[in-house]
């Protein structure tokens, strides 16, 4: 019995086709990715942030929406990043760099609460290095998947369209 290697031959050298500049497919989980992603973008940018969801704009909801798409299918809030390198993440390094962020954010939403105003978080001490590892985070996985790290989030709609097509 010949046991195949981890390369997938329908994969080897060449690309997916991209979902809005992001690889399409090539992990197996990119929908869950994406929404890890946009969560992970908005909680980056404090433009945003001050912009949009102090603001009050419609269409990308706030900072416990963010923090549950984050968690709410990977239960990164229970476990390690590191239980999806393959999956979701394509390393280690990007996991370290989720979980750090994770971590960091859940430590401020159970200190104010869920359901804290927006102002609130950003006005916690500890906000602007969850803010940082944030970053790091989306900085690594938006390089990963070909795509600019500085261009504005996604409205959520934008998000759901994204991940429904495929």
């Amino acid at each position: 019995m010949t046991v195949q290697g981890s390369e997938n031959s329908s994969r080897r050298g060449r690309r997916s086709s991209t979902m809005g500049g992001m690889p399409l497919n090539d992990m197996p989980w990119w929908r869950w990715r994406s929404n890890v992603r946009s969560a992970l973008h908005m909680l980056s940018d404090p433009v945003f942030q001050r912009d949009v969801w102090l603001a009050g704009v419609d269409g990308y909801g706030d900072v416990t929406d963010a923090v549950y798409r984050l968690v709410e299918d990977t239960w990164l809030d229970n476990w390690s990043a590191e239980k999806y390198v393959g999956t979701i993440f394509r390393d280690s390094q990007e996991a370290a760099l989720v979980d750090t962020a994770v971590l960091r954010v859940l430590r401020i939403m159970h200190q104010v609460g869920p359901d804290a105003p927006v102002q609130t978080y950003l006005e916690n001490h500890a906000w602007p290095e969850a803010v940082r590892a944030a970053r790091d985070a989306h900085v690594r996985m938006a390089a990963s998947d070909g795509e600019d790290p500085d261009a504005s989030p996604r409205t959520l709609e934008v998000l759901r369209i994204m991940t429904r097509s495929a």
